[in-house]
């Protein structure tokens, strides 16, 4: 199959700031799209970042909104693809959904199939395959940590030929939270780069994986007057079938994209897939974490979230 010339972008977005992240993401695709990229994607949550936080309540739009309807533009000024995601309502609910936008303006789209932690306060997660039919390549869809998933490389192997997607993977508060030990932050930071090759590995096909890199600043679930004080891990990565780095951006180097050719093919796994859930080894605090912020955030966003944004919201009604 032919090269593709595709671009990353890193985005150091301010949770909530629909406007200012829109068009700071439009300008940095379009500069990826002069700099001679045929595909551009954008970070998970390209329009919001997320967090707790008051301002995540009002975080969503139609799917056929303002957002879709740019990068519907952008894609036919340029003659190329773009993607990303940002939290859309459609059919009474609100989704984490990861839009690809071809020239000639069609959408195609995955649903994240589970909301991580304390994204279950602001979305539901779907449940369709993520695999994308374009003429160019088959292509899988898989945002942050369905990349670190066993059942995403399930549904996705030998149906692929490529990988696009992105993250919005936050690490742990500066100041250290009660019980938790010291070394999750390198551990967290460790699994994050490793997380684009060995996905590449396990498929056997390109992964191109588009990050956030700024601050974050919010509270923590279930512990009022904590604040969440962190950043985001970035390690935006343009890896190839064997999981080789082609292009990288550390989240010290903030915002920008990273660009590489690569070669969509229907490659054969390279790695063994783990048996369990997980595919890297996680703490056992982050997973003790993972399923307590999971349950906090369903009862907040049924009690919360969908009253709130039906009352505020005329589309959401």
């Amino acid at each position: 199959m032919d090269g593709i010339r595709v671009a990353a972008v890193q985005m150091t977005a301010r949770l909530g700031a629909w406007d200012r992240n829109l068009e700071t993401g439009l300008r940095l695709a379009g500069e990826a799209f002069a700099a001679g990229a045929e595909w551009v994607i954008l970070p998970e949550f390209f329009t919001t970042a997320v967090g707790f936080h008051p301002a995540m309540l009002g975080a969503v739009e139609p799917l056929e909104g303002r957002t879709l309807e740019a990068l519907r533009e952008l894609a036919r000024r340029h003659g190329g693809v773009v993607g990303g995601s940002f939290i859309a309502w459609r059919e009474g609910r609100a989704r984490n959904t990861f839009v690809l936008v071809l020239p000639d303006g069609a959408v195609l789209t995955h649903d994240k199939d589970q909301p991580t932690m304390w994204e279950n306060c602001w979305y539901e997660g779907g449940s369709d395959d993520g695999v994308l039919e374009t003429s160019t390549a088959r292509v899988g869809v898989a945002l942050c940590w369905e990349l670190v998933r066993t059942r995403t490389v399930r549904r996705l192997l030998g149906r692929i030929d490529l990988v696009v997607g992105g993250s919005c993977w936050w690490t742990l508060p500066e100041r250290r939270l009660p019980g938790f030990p010291p070394g999750l932050h390198r551990r967290n930071l460790e699994i994050m780069v490793a997380t684009p090759g060995r996905f590449a590995r396990l498929l056997g096909v390109p992964v191109v994986h588009a990050a956030h890199a700024g601050r974050l600043e919010g509270g923590l679930p279930l512990l009022p007057g904590f604040p969440y004080r962190s950043h985001f891990l970035g390690e935006t990565q343009i890896v190839d079938g064997t999981g080789e780095i082609l292009a990288r951006m550390p989240h010290e180097q903030g915002e920008g994209f990273v660009t590489a050719e690569v070669h969509p093919g229907p490659g054969g796994a390279l790695e063994t897939l783990p048996e369990g859930f997980w595919i890297p080894e996680l703490p056992a605090a982050f997973r003790a974490l993972w399923h307590l912020q999971n349950l906090h955030g369903r009862c907040y966003h049924r009690l919360r979230t969908r009253p709130w944004r039906r009352r505020h919201l005329p589309f959401c009604r």
